[in-house]
């Protein structure tokens, strides 16, 4: 681990409360802690009879797990014939012989999730590395109505249209049909002697698109990195198209904050990076106070939990089609607020970091993917360093 992440988990550590005298001389209680976490953006066709292979990336590890599925966008009850997890062995839908176990629903294998809501699992005896992939199998033997799904994926999980028998499968050949979508899990908690977790809140800048898929480059990945070995989960609620004040792809960030973020296991950190998407949508937004309210409404949310939020300046799209001189003056008074509108308790300015001196409406040539608005590998990099330098006390 480099400087800057000595530094904010050196931080972070400082301001959690201390142990006694005689509670050091105890090893640490273990403690559940979010580890892994993909929003709901939205709905898919069901797929009775099948079973889905998810591939997740965990950020922190532990000695047992416990999983969250979600029907919240969901239009009728919904039935779980079997979940099953396991580590992923190589890159592909095989398990590692021994790891695989069934998650069970107050000791039943079985579970009905009931509209808008979401359900987690009896903790699972499985001990998981941090930064490991985990395959988390869910058999749906009904036609329970659309599916509540997380649309960007960058990582490719696997279907067995005929999945009856075949979640607890060691060995992966039922599951051909490669796929781009989370099905129905939305969160992996494990138990630990973990620090807490960090929650990156945003849309698809923070949700991945521009980075390579499958390699888990998204900014929120690179944070964990930064973060490794020191227990501290990084928890990804990005939802590419989603926007601050009102509904776009998803629920906004005002509706959602309570379910994708202040509700998860551990929180000590809330990291908001939304807003880009009211500038540039229709209808669009182009009341700065508009957004200031919305943005002072997030942190008094967060505050109330005892949680601490950090905020990200709105980075450029020039370039971007939907980009006019008009927006961008906006975008700009956003940012003038972000920076020095006193509602956040720190600030990582990301737009500072990733534009072309020689051309501040635009993202600097070096992290543009190529369409004007979103990140490569090397941009998501530059915005995870500014924001871990962000974090401070939490």
């Amino acid at each position: 681990m480099g400087k800057v992440g000595r530094v904010v988990v050196a931080l972070l550590l400082a301001v959690l409360p201390g142990p006694t005298a005689t509670a050091a001389a105890r090893p640490a209680t273990p403690v559940w802690t979010g580890s892994w976490e993909t929003a709901p953006s939205g709905t898919a066709p069901a797929l009775p009879g099948a079973a889905v292979r998810n591939v997740v990336h965990l950020s922190v590890g532990g000695t047992a797990v416990r999983v969250r599925l979600s029907n919240r966008l969901g239009t009728a009850p919904l039935r779980l014939g079997a979940v099953t997890v396991a580590l992923r062995r190589g890159a592909g839908p095989d398990a590692v012989l021994g790891t695989l176990r069934t998650a069970t629903f107050g000791g039943a294998p079985t579970a009905v999730v009931p509209v808008g809501r979401d359900l987690v699992t009896d903790p699972v005896r499985l001990p998981v590395p941090p930064a490991a992939d985990l395959l988390v199998t869910v058999l749906t033997p009904v036609d329970s109505g659309p599916a509540t799904y997380h649309r960007t994926a960058l990582q490719t999980s696997y279907l067995a249209r005929a999945g009856a028998g075949h979640p607890a499968d060691v060995d992966g050949s039922a599951y051909t049909t490669a796929i781009g979508y989370w099905y129905y899990v939305t969160g992996v908690d494990v138990l630990g002697t973990g620090a807490g977790s960090v929650v990156a809140f945003g849309d698809s800048l923070t949700d991945g698109n521009g980075s390579t898929a499958d390699t888990n480059h998204r900014w929120p990945d690179r944070l964990a990195h930064r973060l490794s070995g020191h227990r501290l989960g990084v928890l990804n609620a990005g939802v590419a198209g989603n926007r601050l004040l009102r509904d776009g792809v998803g629920p906004s960030a005002l509706a959602r904050l309570d379910a994708d973020a202040l509700d998860r296991a551990g929180v000590r950190a809330l990291i908001v990076f939304v807003g880009i998407n009211d500038i540039k949508g229709s209808p669009e937004a182009n009341d700065p106070a508009a957004f200031a309210a919305a943005y002072r409404t997030l942190v008094a949310r967060a505050h109330a939990r005892g949680i601490r939020v950090v905020g990200v300046t709105l980075t450029p799209y020039g370039g971007y089609p939907a980009y006019t001189p008009a927006r961008e003056a906006v975008r700009q008074r956003v940012n003038a607020f972000i920076r020095t509108g006193g509602a956040f308790d720190a600030v990582a300015d990301a737009d500072a970091a990733v534009r072309d001196p020689a051309a501040p409406q635009r993202i600097l040539p070096g992290y543009d993917p190529g369409d004007h608005l979103h990140f490569n590998d090397a941009g998501m990099n530059r915005v995870a360093k500014v924001v871990a330098r962000a974090l401070g006390p939490v």
